[in-house]
């Protein structure tokens, strides 16, 4: 598990404004210069937190805000 690598991924999606799209739009494309397991991309892709905190430790707002993000987008 890359703990670390989880973190970074969520501080870019806080920080970086283009970052949270290329996630929306594609996110496999977005995270494969990222060394995940296929758990951790399916945690950050579907914004999973109960899991992410689980395997990574408690998040600051920082960390959730793409999270907080992907949780507000309505699929239907």
């Amino acid at each position: 598990m890359s703990k670390e690598t989880t973190l970074e991924v969520l501080r870019r999606a806080a920080k970086d404004y283009s970052f949270p799209a290329q996630l929306a739009d594609d996110v496999t494309r977005a995270l494969e210069s990222y060394d995940l397991t296929l758990e951790e991309k399916a945690a950050l892709s579907s914004g999973d937190v109960r899991w992410i905190e689980n395997h990574v430790g408690k998040l600051d707002k920082t960390s959730m805000t793409w999270l907080k993000c992907r949780l507000e987008q309505e699929e239907w």
